[in-house]
């Protein structure tokens, strides 16, 4: 990928740059975004999304365009960005600003998200619940560098990485947009026909119920129970990295939800919303952060429900059914109360087609930017250790 440097130079990271520590009350701060870690996202040097100052209250960091913003707290969520603005950051955050004398000021991000910088910083973070990092500690850090003419031929490789993944999170961006628009256009079009209906889940439905509500006994092998992780991980229902109960405690869990082919899912505490229909004849028992819904197949398809679950509609009606706080569960009493529009079953099975093709493309376009940010994973860790 890169040709081995013929001498590596060692740093400590206070040679390679300055804390920017310009602290400022948000509503004294002359600019106008407010950058929090929230806005920061994982292994992705750009920042697309921010708040108004007006917005935040207590002390903040002031940040120029070109300084890089290193989320201090919680870094193994891996977020370090450079500023193309001029705004104030959470003092959750390091404002880092490079030294040209000894790195290249675009190249040392690059350095910063690969594995070997990151894994070096959670080593030296201190604190158990929300481990954090100082920058006393991080400014004694010692790193090898390649000299200043190797690091613009990296830099070279990696801004061309990093365009590629930048184009395919837009297009998969994109892909999303008309995907929600998809089930929102089917869902709200039904909303607003002449004579429209509606009937709750629970009439669609043969039983609505969640998982078993202990930590079972696991055992090395046996019959697979899934918690909401195994809805999570990937498009389908991932049954790796699974636990295991005994055939018996199996056999006991399902006498009150008990998962087949055609039924769906639903995540109702953690990551919320996340459905998936059973698609398996595969045996398995659920936590009680999952939901299992049973449509009553001559009145609601499968896949008609899976897509309402990503509706406007749905989300909605479970966030009009809590006050104050986020919402952190969805409670079975809401989702048999849920709202479905009531579309013949064949009117449901066409509209389930046309969106499960635009949900392809969308994984599709998903897929790819995965691949591209292995290949740029790979280049940072090439970068850092000097290959």
């Amino acid at each position: 990928m890169l040709e081995r440097p013929t001498k590596l130079v060692s740093y400590r990271f206070d040679q390679l740059a300055d804390q920017i520590n310009d602290r400022v009350m948000p509503d004294e701060a002359d600019v106008d975004r407010y950058v929090g870690l929230e806005h920061l996202d994982p292994d992705s040097l750009r920042i697309r999304r921010w708040g108004d100052t007006s917005e935040v209250e207590s002390t903040k960091l002031l940040f120029k365009p070109g300084d890089i913003i290193f989320g201090k707290r919680r870094v193994y969520q891996r977020k370090v960005a450079v500023a193309d603005f001029e705004g104030i950051c959470s003092a959750h955050a390091m404002v880092l600003r490079a030294k040209p004398e000894t790195v290249l000021p675009e190249f040392l991000p690059f350095f910063m998200q690969s594995d070997l910088f990151m894994e070096r910083a959670l080593s030296i973070s201190v604190g158990s619940l929300s481990p954090s990092i100082n920058w006393k500690a991080l400014a004694k850090e010692e790193f090898l560098l390649p000299p200043i003419q190797e690091q613009a031929r990296a830099l070279d490789l990696m801004r061309a990485m990093q365009a590629n993944v930048d184009a395919l999170v837009a297009q998969a961006d994109a892909a999303q947009t008309v995907f929600y628009s998809a089930v929102d256009d089917v869902f709200g079009r039904s909303a607003s026909r002449e004579g429209y209906r509606v009937a709750s889940l629970k009439s669609l439905s043969t039983k609505i119920v969640d998982g078993v509500h202990h930590t079972p006994k696991y055992v090395e092998s046996g019959i697979p129970f899934l918690t909401v992780e195994n809805l999570t991980r990937g498009s389908g229902i991932d049954f790796s990295d699974t636990r295991f109960v005994t055939k018996e405690d199996h056999l006991s869990f399902i006498s009150r939800a008990h998962p087949e082919k055609g039924d769906v899912l639903i995540s109702k505490d953690g990551t919320l919303g996340v459905s998936r229909v059973i698609e398996t004849e595969t045996d398995f028992s659920i936590f009680v952060s999952v939901a299992l819904v049973k449509p009553k197949r001559d009145l609601l398809d499968p896949w008609f429900l899976r897509f309402y679950f990503e509706s406007s509609l749905f989300k909605r009606h479970i966030a009009s059914r809590v006050s104050g706080s986020a919402l952190k569960h969805i409670h079975l009493i809401d989702l048999r109360e849920s709202p479905i529009p009531l579309l013949s079953i064949n009117e449901q099975k066409e509209a389930s087609r046309n969106i499960a093709r635009i949900h392809s493309a969308m994984l599709n376009a998903e897929a790819r930017v995965k691949e591209a940010q292995a290949l740029y994973m790979r280049g940072l860790a090439a970068i850092a250790e000097g290959v």
